[in-house]
């Protein structure tokens, strides 16, 4: 799959892509490059990740955790019995592929008849066009075929959708041996299983794309166009220096491991007799523990000498959870997803304000993957008969984890009442204080009980 994305990045250049295509494409060198960046962060790659410095693979929890939320309780449904079926089967893995979207910027879900779909990471497909509102209406999904080590068959598989509601499908294959070269251009019949693909292809009276598009809800500031940028392409900065960091306490763990320095004289080979022959054999020493080194002792004193270091280690976790916290903030995480939990020295406002963070950035990519999901019911309806079927289809988000501050108030107010919360708890959460604080604040009518 690597050698895959390699010969695709190559033949990536917005210039080689516009010859291929016949026309601009809706998307610059810049960005090319930017998702080959978050591409290989979230793959634990990112270019800092050397001998010392590992990835904590920080980027693959950001994006997990904002699936998991976003999907948590999803009801979504088709009225059509049968196209229901499909549907379902078609959004079985959308959550490990959401994730991905998320760490990329976008993806497409494309059919592929029936209830067959193929989710489309943004490095395999090219945007040409968008609409007003920023929904890909054009675009060339690309696929590599790799025969052997310098054997490459490439299609681009073009889709046009237009306002006039006509959907132009086009297939062009080409062959290559060299990965930095697009090749020339053969018939699809040389790829049995391209054999079937149309050249070229029109169809009348389509309402929509034929396939789904997602796209995160940020603004690209990396070149202004409607391509999707990643949920932590805010934090990479950080996210390198959090990866640095925790190399930093790797190494405090390592080079901080209690040690004997022992002269080498003591690990001099002694006579031993086994099996009634002499030999010479080493002490039985912890090779872990136990240094040999030229200490040059004398006068009686000792051959050993103990190493064993302080550790540093508090100070390194205090920063590593400080770069943590800023990435939360960056990305809109609530503080203590990514940090220790136990260590968030924020307000009871503060805390409350990053909560309310996650649940808009929540609920915009709900809105966003929701449009995403009715283009591609449609898809899915008109490749198999049944734009005409009077389908409807129904989507909800009811995630209990995103409960609106006054909600979760007034459930606390409930709780107070039923008595399975105290006073004391409700006041240190709403009002900022501590548990002692909070009894000390009560009124006294409420302080006197039995």
């Amino acid at each position: 799959m690597d050698a895959i994305r390699g010969v695709i990045r190559k033949m990536f250049p917005a210039k080689t892509l516009k010859q291929v295509i016949g026309q601009n494409v809706s998307i610059s060198q810049q960005m090319i490059e930017r998702i080959e960046l978050w591409g290989a962060m979230y793959r634990g790659q990112g270019p800092w990740v050397d001998d010392q410095v590992d990835s904590l693979q920080i980027e693959q929890g950001i994006c997990r955790e904002f699936a998991n939320v976003c999907l948590n309780e999803m009801e979504s449904s088709i009225s059509n019995e049968q196209l229901d079926k499909i549907y379902q089967a078609a959004i079985r893995e959308l959550n490990e592929n959401l994730q991905v979207g998320i760490g990329f910027g976008s993806f497409c879900i494309k059919p592929l008849g029936g209830s067959a779909v193929e989710y489309v990471t943004a490095d395999r497909f090219v945007p040409i066009a968008f609409d007003a509102r920023g929904r890909l209406t054009s675009v060339v999904f690309i696929q590599v075929k790799r025969i052997s080590e310098d054997n490459f068959y490439l299609r681009f598989e073009f889709h046009e959708w237009n306002q006039d509601l006509t959907l132009r499908i086009q297939n062009k294959a080409y062959h290559t041996s060299n990965p930095i070269s697009i090749g020339s251009p053969v018939e699809l019949s040389v790829v049995d299983e391209w054999a079937g693909l149309p050249d070229d292809v029109m169809y009348q009276g389509v309402e929509r794309p034929d396939f789904g598009y997602y796209r995160n809800p940020i603004k690209n500031e990396v070149d202004g166009s409607f391509c999707g940028v990643s949920i932590y392409d805010s934090a990479i900065n950080l996210i390198k220096k959090t990866d640095v960091q925790f190399g930093r306490l790797d190494w405090e763990f390592e080079s901080g491991e209690r040690a004997v320095h022992v002269d080498v004289t003591a690990l001099q080979p002694t006579p031993a007799i086994s099996g009634g022959k002499s030999k010479l054999v080493l002490p039985k020493l912890n090779k872990r523990l136990y240094r040999g080194l030229n200490i040059s002792k004398s006068n009686g004193e000792e051959l050993y000498e103990e190493y064993s270091p302080e550790f540093r280690d508090q100070s390194i976790i205090n920063g590593l959870n400080a770069y943590l916290r800023r990435i939360e903030f960056n990305v809109s995480l609530s503080y203590g997803d990514l940090s220790d939990v136990n260590d968030v020295d924020k307000t009871a406002t503060e805390a409350k304000i990053a909560k309310k963070r996650k649940y808009n950035m929540v609920k915009a990519i709900q809105s966003n993957l929701e449009d995403c999901l009715e283009d591609l019911v449609y898809a899915l309806a008109f490749y198999n008969g049944m734009t005409r079927s009077g389908y409807e289809f129904l989507c909800t988000f009811k995630d209990s984890i995103l409960v609106d501050e006054e909600e979760e108030r007034q459930q606390d107010r409930n709780d107070v009442a039923m008595g399975v919360m105290r006073l004391e708890e409700y006041r240190a959460k709403w009002y900022g204080e501590t548990l002692e604080e909070a009894a000390k604040n009560l009124p006294e009518v409420a302080a006197v009980e039995e």
